[in-house]
């Protein structure tokens, strides 16, 4: 068998970043740095992600907890799309910044 980065990922049960074409995520939308910093710290301590969306996300995805679905690449702007397919199943990562503001991102599932 010949070895590559791809097949280095499949054996160990992995989606290699370069050939992942979707991803299901959840985030948290809100105005400023210090309340994402804040929610982050929040997280950390162990509170529900989708709590928290609901409480304090300014997107209407909020009403699901934050869930934005499936999306592939080229759906979302750069930067949320860079964080989300650079990250793996279960991470939450952020702040990421984008012209809506900055997100908090978990990553549920990616195919």
């Amino acid at each position: 068998m010949r070895w590559n980065a791809t097949s280095i990922y499949m054996r160990a049960g992995l989606t290699c970043p370069d050939t992942m074409k979707s991803v299901n995520a959840s985030h948290i939308l809100v105005k400023n740095e210090k309340d994402a910093q804040s929610i982050m710290t929040r997280l950390e301590k162990g509170e529900s992600f989708e709590d928290l969306a609901k409480r304090f996300s300014k997107c209407p995805s909020k009403s699901k907890g934050g869930n934005l679905g499936w999306f592939g690449k080229g759906d979302m702007v750069p930067e949320f799309e860079t964080a989300c397919f650079n990250a793996k199943k279960g991470d939450i990562v952020g702040p990421v910044k984008t012209e809506f503001g900055y997100h908090i991102i978990k990553i549920n599932d990616q195919k």
